[in-house]
């Protein structure tokens, strides 16, 4: 999910240095195994002098794509790169990193009329909040390097490199993130919503207190509504994609909200406070069980203040999401983004 904010700020870059007449160079990683620490799609722009943006790896492989990218600039010349970042060094690059895996990044032209003219059209997609694929040779004889802006596939929706007649392409699936709802505009929740933010959700916060709402205070909420449960809800979407924490501080605020979202297909319903306040507030309203309701919210991480609570929160919405049982990498006997 964090592929989709990371594509549209390393797209809106890469256009208006195009339009500032600079040049630039795209690298994707299009195909893992093993252990990798970025999935395919992952984007790294590399800029002609020397400047970048976003990331490939966790750092160790970003000093060579540049290099390499630095050529593309030059040549216009697409390279796919390969490499093994197994324990020997005399492994491909020489850079024998010791994390047991293997990486294919392909390398193009970011500012030049055909790649731009892809870019645009991605850009306009990214606005428009659906889901695409984007489809990008990656070998083969002439055209490697084109792009092909499509509709989701209907079958399997995973980034992938394909064989086709023509040559190798990486089919790379972008679908929107998931929405965040935070009930409450509290200074706690400031944290939680910059990490869930950072983390990729679309995070609306709402509240009824409006000067709690000032731009300032959430600068990378996507949408700040001041509302209360019982009116003018028409504005929340509330789908099976949307998760929701609620946290007002107020037992009847809390408990409007809660009534409310149980109404909603919503897949996550996560609620501030104590065991025995939430059990009350579902007893109130009639609810013995609810799957979607996580109280209290939260992983348990032995947290202790606001930004310490938010990354227990954001770190039990990615387990919800990812439909992982939350556990030490260590335990986990496989490679690390296996299913």
């Amino acid at each position: 999910m964090k592929h989709w904010r990371e594509t549209a700020e390393i797209v809106n870059r890469a256009i208006a240095l195009a339009s500032a007449g600079r040049r630039a160079a795209l690298a994707t990683v299009v195909r893992i195994e093993g252990s990798s620490y970025r999935r395919p799609g992952a984007k790294f722009l590399i800029e002609e002098d020397g400047e970048t943006l976003g990331g490939v790896s966790g750092g160790c492989l970003e000093a060579d794509v540049r290099d390499v990218g630095l050529r593309v600039i030059q040549t216009a010349v697409p390279k796919l790169l390969h490499y093994d970042t197994g324990t020997d060094d005399r492994t491909v690059w020489g850079l024998g990193l010791g994390c047991n895996g293997s990486v294919d990044i392909f390398v193009q032209p970011a500012t030049e009329p055909v790649t731009l003219e892809a870019l645009r059209e991605i850009r306009t997609r990214l606005e428009g909040g659906s889901g695409f694929a984007i489809v990008t040779a990656i070998d083969g004889e002439g055209g490697h390097g084109r792009m092909l802006i499509a509709d989701l596939p209907a079958r399997d929706t995973r980034s992938r490199v394909e064989s086709r007649d023509s040559g190798r392409v990486f089919t790379e699936i972008l679908t929107p993130p998931p929405d965040l709802i935070v009930c409450g505009a509290g200074d706690d929740s400031r944290p939680l919503v910059a990490y869930a933010s950072e983390a990729g959700f679309a995070v609306t916060v709402v509240d009824h207190r409006e000067a709690f709402l000032a731009s300032s205070r959430f600068p990378s909420a996507k949408h700040r509504l001041c509302l209360r449960a019982d009116a003018g809800i028409g504005a929340l979407r509330a789908g099976p994609r949307t998760l929701v924490v609620i946290k007002t501080h107020s037992f009847v605020h809390d408990r409007d909200w809660l009534t409310f979202f149980l109404d909603t297909p919503v897949s996550y319903i996560g609620l501030l406070g104590p065991r025995t306040r939430a059990e009350e507030l579902l007893a109130l309203l009639g609810v013995t069980s609810n799957d979607r309701v996580f109280a209290p919210v939260g992983l348990n991480l032995g947290a202790d203040g606001p930004e310490q609570i938010a990354i227990s929160i954001v770190s039990e919405l990615l387990a919800v999401l990812g439909r992982q049982q939350p556990g030490h990498l260590r335990e986990k006997g496989l490679a690390i983004h296996a299913c």
